[in-house]
């Protein structure tokens, strides 16, 4: 294959990989909250993620660097999609508010 056309499929691939990844933790999420063995879920859900994530990049990137900065940068936008979507609009609790004390 033409290494052109290689580099131009990087991103995307990077993208597809993220998307899986992402959309697998936000899955996990839901799914584990409520889950009677919550760890069991997050663990086992950690465990496929990380290893599609390593082999995408493996298969991706293998010899050229070009292409496995490409492939991380299509992750990384796909992050940034995945945040986008996955918003629910409930703003994070501050810490550095003092909470009120019992009496």
């Amino acid at each position: 294959m033409n290494e052109i056309l290689k580099l131009v499929l990087a991103l995307p691939s990077g993208v597809l990989i993220g998307a899986i990844f992402f959309g697998g933790l936000w899955w996990t999420v839901k799914k584990g909250a409520g889950s009677k063995r919550p760890a069991l879920w997050f663990f086992g859900s950690l465990l496929t993620r990380t290893t599609i994530v390593l082999a995408g990049f493996y298969l991706i990137g293998r010899d050229n660097w070009e292409r496995l900065l490409l492939c991380l940068l299509g992750f990384i936008i796909a992050r940034t999609i995945m945040m986008q979507i996955t918003r629910t609009g409930v703003k994070p609790h501050r810490l550095d508010r003092e909470a009120p004390h019992a009496p």
